[in-house]
């Protein structure tokens, strides 16, 4: 309730001061000016993606540097847009898994065959729909480049919020049904908070992840199918086909820019914004900082503007959906017999889908395909996950302790940030050249030595979940700690190891997935006619691929299916159950 002064002066002075709230200020108009900026350019990316396809080959990929920064801007809208899919996909699906019985027996595998699909496989059937769905268009070729950069984010962010929705503490859960909160409100109040670190921390994983594959999204070839779409990723495929080193390096410069700035200006603000959600009982002794956030928080007109979409926001909290009565509640309880056997009729269905499956792959391959293909795509696989294997545990024992110790120092997250950012987003292909020129002029065996470019770009999967675990790591944990004295081993065993464990494994789970697809180009790799292979699964696809043999393609895929979900059964989702039961922060 306002009271208002008798005094007409007085009144003036409130309505002025009201007034003054709403009036803009210098930060209103860095932002506005920051607002019509970003959509002025993303206006203009969005009609060149609408421009004839005739128009590729009639103004082919150039070097000159002076198309960089629009290049630039078209590769940043496909994973923009490629990231938005990915916060979709992650929201729905995962957690439909991890509040649905049923439907996690199938998501969880799902998703463990999908991110061992290679990008390649996904090009090799997509490339084709998408053009057909938009044809004489350069949308068609657009969204098949945008979903295979989707392919290389989304899983990894699946993965994330699916484990921190299984491991909300216990008693916060029972709090939030105390208040009677509904499964909507639960969500929105409780779940997805608690899960927002982990995920932004892997929302930048992803983004920086998925220039990784930049080149194989934008420079399209499968079978007699090529397409180059303007971008850094088909500039960088162009300069390494023609050797050129200047190009490659203003490529690289380019993506340190682009990084930089989407940084500083996207995911800096988010991370101090997503700071408040970190569960702990004490206050924390520093917070990440960002110069938008606190401009944004200065603001007046734009608070003021957005004033309807925090009320809407605020009425969809307050919304119950009509949740279940208690007496619905305890009917459908006391149906126990009516829900084993909708399981099991559930179940049955999966398998007979399953078997359906598996036979009409068999048929399909058996009319163009050998048992000796066969042999060889499962040898290839099993060389490839011996690589996978050492790798993981290399990468594993090299970047949890610098995790741990950068995420335990928010003034050192904060300056390492950008620069493991830019180092995800390192394209491996950029560095091929090097291991191609190294391993011919020294005699070594490309067998062994082509191995680390596969995890080159997925150890940060790592580095960033431990990032994230370390971060989140409560206040209070850490305090108790130094009370009780905890040092060297005992500390990391009893404390740290436990806390970030499940972030550990969500990390290693998608490295693993990750290698497994960055085979395809580690395996193979070129410098302008000199071309190495290591003997491997990726290789075999991506060879497979090059030559548009269809069938070969689709055996290669459906074997790094079989290897990588094997894999992951027997060690990452015992793993994943431990967490869940053990090293809750109840």
């Amino acid at each position: 309730m306002v009271f208002l002064a008798n005094d007409r002066g007085e009144r003036s002075a409130v309505a002025a001061l009201a007034g003054a709230r709403i009036l803009p200020n210098g930060y209103d108009l860095a932002a506005f000016a920051f607002i019509a900026a970003a959509t002025y350019l993303a206006l203009h990316g969005v009609a060149e993606m609408r421009a004839p396809l005739d128009g590729l080959s009639m103004a082919p990929l150039s070097l000159d540097p002076a198309y960089l920064p629009e290049y630039a801007l078209r590769t940043t809208l496909r994973m923009m847009a490629a990231i938005v899919a990915s916060l979709i996909f992650t929201f729905v699906i995962a957690t439909l898994a991890a509040k649905s019985r049923r439907a996690g027996k199938i998501i969880i595998p799902a998703l463990d065959i999908l991110q061992s699909v290679p990008v390649l496989g996904f090009l090799t059937f997509t490339v084709t729909f998408f053009m057909g769905l938009f044809p004489g268009s350069q949308l068609g070729a657009e969204c098949a480049s945008i979903f295979a950069i989707f392919t290389s984010q989304a899983w990894n962010m699946a993965f994330s919020f699916y484990q921190s929705l299984r491991t909300v503490p216990r008693d916060l859960d029972e709090v939030s049904r105390g208040f009677g909160l509904s499964s909507w409100q639960r969500f929105w109040r409780l779940e997805a908070p608690f899960a927002a670190p982990g995920l932004v921390w892997n929302t930048m994983m992803s983004m920086s992840g998925g220039w990784f594959f930049v080149v194989a999204s934008e420079a399209i070839t499968v079978g007699d199918t090529t397409v180059q779409l303007p971008g850094l990723g088909s500039w960088l495929a162009l300069a390494i086909d023609k050797q050129d080193f200047a190009a490659v390096s203003w490529a690289v410069l380019a993506m340190g820019v682009v990084i930089l700035l989407y940084d500083q200006l996207l995911f800096r603000p988010i991370v101090a914004w997503a700071d408040k959600f970190r569960f702990e009982q004490t206050a924390g002794q520093q917070k990440p900082r960002s110069w938008v956030y606190s401009l944004i928080r200065r603001t007046r007109l734009l608070k003021y503007v957005t004033t309807p979409f925090s009320a809407v926001w605020g009425w969809l909290m307050l919304v119950r959906f009509s949740p279940m009565s208690r007496s619905v509640a305890r009917e459908r309880g006391g149906r126990r017999t009516v829900g084993w056997a909708i399981d099991f009729v559930w179940y049955a269905l999966i398998a007979v889908v399953g078997a359906w499956s598996v036979w009409d792959g068999v048929s399909y391959l058996s009319q163009t395909l050998s048992w000796g293909d066969v042999w060889i795509a499962f040898a290839g696989g099993f060389v490839t996950l011996i690589r996978v294997a050492v790798l993981i545990a290399v990468a594993s024992v090299i970047w949890v302790p610098i995790g741990v110790w950068i995420g335990l120092r928010p003034a050192v997250a904060e300056r390492v940030q950008p620069l493991a950012q830019f180092l995800a987003a390192f394209p491996a292909n950029v560095l091929f050249p090097v291991a191609v020129v190294a391993i011919v002029a020294t005699g070594a065996s490309p067998n062994i030595w082509l191995s680390p470019l596969m995890v080159l770009g997925t150890q940060w999967y790592i580095l960033f979940n431990v990032i994230a675990g370390a971060s989140a790591f409560p206040t209070d944990l850490r305090e108790a700690s130094a009370v009780y004295q905890l040092r060297s081993w005992t500390w990391w065993r009893r404390a740290i190891l436990p806390g970030i464990f499940p972030y550990y494994v969500t990390g290693a789970l998608t490295a693993s997935g990750g290698s497994w697809n960055a085979s395809i180009v580690a395996e193979l790799a070129s410098w302008g006619n000199t071309k190495l292979e290591a003997f491997g699964l990726g290789s075999y696809i991506a060879k497979a691929t090059e030559a548009g043999d269809f069938p070969r393609v689709i055996l290669g895929i459906v074997v790094m299916s079989i290897f990588v979900t094997l894999f992951n059964r027997t060690l990452w989702r015992p793993l994943y159950v431990f967490a869940e039961r053990r090293l809750r922060l109840d």
